[in-house]
């Protein structure tokens, strides 16, 4: 058995759903379905129930799920091991203004515990840039929210957050549960500096053209919400300033926090520091 199949397979055992697994392994289905046919073949079991109300584990399926985890962890600690023998054990990491998010702190901590001998580096970045200066070579890995232009990247979902708009107290809008986007259309929002991928700025716009200043930071995105009474976006769950409320969006997809590395890079810690981060953002 090869790691490559069993990282395969993995995928489709927690997602029990083969088009899903595709896409988490930015694969097409066919070749996929091909490889756990024939990883069913070698062992000589059948590994999953296919119907047409989805997959399910055989109990073949489950005892091999727990055994392909130990051992694609294995493998992945083995590589950063030799990493930090040969001295390059160091990573970049990338973070986008949510630094203070539980999931982050988790992650920090149970990467520490598995990974004492690698160095990790913090570049914290603004809005401007949702890759966290991945593509210009700042950073390794990125732990930042989608969506944006994924080219060139492998970008792995940690979690989705509901999203809500920052108003000001006094704000009329700010005594109601929540909003639709329609409730604030004729409202002045805030922009991102010209040159900001199209897909992030539009995301935070609402999927619409919007009017009002040009912010680069988290900060001055709630200050501008402060001072002019213009309209803020974040994920649920972000506590700001005394003076501002937050109020539920109910037909806004949610934010999609997110961890993306160029996806031809070789580094052995990539790997790891994506499946530690699935268990701290997910717990």
């Amino acid at each position: 058995m090869e790691l490559r199949t069993l990282r395969y397979f993995v995928a489709v055992a927690e997602e029990l759903h083969f088009g899903r697994a595709a896409t988490r392994l930015h694969m097409s289905q066919p070749p996929l379905s091909r490889a756990i046919r024939q990883l069913e073949t070698e062992i000589g079991a059948v590994l999953l129930n296919r119907s047409a109300a989805g997959v399910t584990l055989t109990p073949a399926g489950t005892a091999l799920l727990e055994e392909a985890r130990a051992l694609l962890a294995r493998a992945d600690r083995v590589r950063v091991r030799v990493a930090a023998a040969a001295g390059t054990a160091t990573l970049t990491v990338g973070i986008l203004g949510d630094s203070t998010d539980p999931g982050a702190r988790r992650l920090a901590a149970a990467y520490r515990r598995r990974h004492p001998g690698v160095e990790v580096r913090i570049r914290d970045t603004d809005l401007t840039d949702p890759t966290c200066g991945l593509r210009a070579g700042l950073v390794d890995i990125a732990l930042t929210r989608g969506p944006f232009d994924e080219t060139g990247l492998t970008v792995h979902e940690l979690r989705a957050d509901p999203v809500g708009a920052v108003l000001r107290a006094d704000d009329p809008l700010a005594r109601r549960d929540r909003l639709r986007l329609a409730d604030l259309a004729d409202r002045r929002w805030f922009r991102f500096p010209d040159g900001t991928d199209p897909l992030w700025q539009a995301y935070w716009n609402g999927g619409e053209p919007r009017e009002g200043p040009v912010v680069r930071a988290v900060q001055e995105c709630l200050q501008a919400v402060l001072w002019n009474g213009t309209v803020g976006m974040t994920p649920l769950g972000h506590e700001p300033l005394g003076e501002l409320v937050v109020v539920p969006l109910t037909d806004m997809a949610p934010s999609r926090v997110v961890a993306a590395w160029n996806e031809n890079d070789p580094n052995p810690l990539l790997r790891s520091f994506a499946h530690i981060a699935t268990a701290a953002y997910r717990s």
